[in-house]
């Protein structure tokens, strides 16, 4: 795991060895139309926002139902995965989907993002159907893992935690070890270009605050129009 060009930031060293437990990770984001039969069944959340970043009328719209949901919270996200007998993936997991046994710093290889192989550079300015760029499937052939939006994943955030993770299985830092409700999201948008979909590259947003009030969307964390999430099943 890690950064291994010259664009690397200080979060993503050092480079280390991971070893993981097989586990099987879903090969498109979860859609629109998946999230919603989370939502008929009581369990989901709607996303904090119908819309899409340029779209008004988005989840719900029969038009988008195989795009991307986003708007979704990490707790959202969570609920689902967890509705769905599954797991959101730890940053190893969606690491090692991403990248295989090579050192690449896309999932398709090295070639920069471009108009075949990822929604990204703001060719498209929102989301895509999941799945139509089969020229950017990993290694393991999971589609849309660099670009469409922003994955959610397990862990904790904390800059220095490479420094310090288990070389088995890692699952993020401690609650004990952090001091804020940072979650760490990988593998960028659509409006991001070739730097920030780098896939050691990582990033974070507020989740959930267990110190806050059901009642106050704080307790749930933060979501945007660039963010959505896949789920992993562990045997």
């Amino acid at each position: 795991m890690g950064g291994m060009d010259v664009y690397l930031e200080s979060d993503e060293v050092p480079v280390h060895e991971v070893n993981l437990n097989a586990f099987w990770i879903d090969q498109v984001e979860v859609t629109n139309g998946m999230y919603n039969l989370c939502m008929q069944a009581g369990l989901c959340r709607p996303p904090v926002e119908v819309s899409s970043d340029n779209r008004p009328e988005y989840f719900g719209n029969p038009e988008f139902q195989d795009y991307p949901v986003v708007n979704v919270t990490w707790y959202d996200a969570n609920a689902y995965c967890q509705w769905a007998g599954r797991s959101l993936p730890t940053e190893a997991q969606w690491e090692r989907a991403a990248r295989g046994d090579e050192k690449n710093n896309f999932p398709w290889g090295d070639e920069p993002p471009n108009q075949y192989n990822s929604n990204s550079i703001n060719l498209v300015g929102d989301t895509s159907r999941v799945g139509s760029y089969p020229e950017g499937a990993s290694p393991y052939g999971a589609l849309d893992m660099a670009g469409n939006v922003w994955e959610w994943v397990a862990d904790r955030y904390r800059p220095d935690y490479y420094a310090k993770s288990p070389s088995e299985n890692p699952t993020g830092p401690e609650d004990a070890d952090v001091f804020t409700n940072l979650r760490v999201m990988r593998g960028g948008s659509f409006q991001e270009d070739w730097t920030i979909l780098r896939l050691s590259n990582r990033a974070f947003l507020a989740g959930p605050n267990p110190s806050a009030l059901p009642t106050d969307e704080a307790y749930y964390g933060d979501s945007s129009a660039k963010i959505g999430f896949r789920c992993v099943a562990n045997p």
